[in-house]
């Protein structure tokens, strides 16, 4: 892999990349005697966007749910914003600034649009419960403004016209658009995305590729994916490091990992020149 300043770099279009958010330093994550992960290290750095990728098997969502605080491995650390973060409630990880989607979508069905966008700004508020209860003072107040927030998302995203709609009556594509946006209200500095393209079909898929490009751009958030498309991630990432068999195989730009003999001899099935 290239060496990088340690303050940052601009990428070839003016981006700004800055300095290590995230560092993963020689995790291990173990179920029973099966190991998931084995002694992987990487960073992600402020204001890129980051896959990893790899076959199925390979260990990417465990590694994902270490990162999430989801799973703690059994050895490394996992440092973020300068310090090295322990065991963590869900809760605790969204108000430190890491939000995500899932691979199966995880949305309240019988909620409208709005009220699971809502949902993302819970560990946001700040009123107490009698003041929820009855709606009156600082609740009020704070709903609004936080209403004021989901507002600019859903402009943003594009779903004004279902804002009122229960989820469970969506298409597929824009089911996967919502929990995005739910994941947006919660301001994260770190956003996670589980195979964003997932079942999606060619035009879904250059939409939501449009969108997380403007997310990373406009709101300057950090952006950590997961994705078998190799067409989206080539053209999405700044840096991609590779998984198989819970190891690391690659990491590097798009094309320094398109053009690791190892990379392509267990994942992208070119031959030898």
């Amino acid at each position: 892999m290239n060496q990088m300043n340690p303050e940052g770099y601009t990428t070839a279009d003016g981006r700004k990349i800055g300095g290590v958010l995230m560092e993963m330093k020689n995790i291990t994550l173990r179920f029973g005697g099966v190991a998931a992960i084995t002694d992987i290290s990487f960073d992600i750095r402020e204001g890129e966007i980051r896959a990893i990728i790899g076959p199925n098997g390979a260990g990417k969502s465990s590694m994902l749910n270490v990162i999430s605080g989801f799973y703690v491995p059994q050895e490394g650390e996992v440092w973020f914003k300068g310090y090295r973060r322990g065991p963590m409630k869900p809760y605790q990880v969204a108000r430190l600034g890491i939000a995500r989607t899932f691979q199966n979508i995880a949305l309240f069905d019988g909620m409208s649009v709005l009220d699971n966008i809502m949902t993302g700004r819970l560990t946001m508020m700040k009123s107490g419960l009698l003041s929820q209860a009855i709606w009156w003072g600082k609740a009020q107040r704070e709903e609004t403004e936080h209403r004021e927030k989901v507002e600019k998302i859903i402009d943003f995203l594009e779903i004004q016209d279902i804002r009122k709609t229960p989820v469970g009556r969506l298409p597929y594509g824009l089911k996967k658009r919502v929990e995005l946006a739910r994941a947006l209200a919660a301001e994260p500095r770190l956003l996670l995305l589980d195979e964003p393209m997932a079942g999606m079909n060619v035009e879904e898929k250059e939409d939501m590729s449009r969108f997380i490009l403007d997310v990373n751009d406009e709101f300057g958030t950090t952006i950590a994916l997961i994705e078998h498309d190799m067409g989206v991630v080539m053209d999405l990432s700044d840096r991609v490091v590779v998984m198989d068999y819970g190891k690391k195989i690659g990491d590097g730009t798009p094309d320094e990992v398109r053009n690791n003999q190892d990379v392509i001899d267990a994942y992208l099935g070119v031959s030898h020149d």
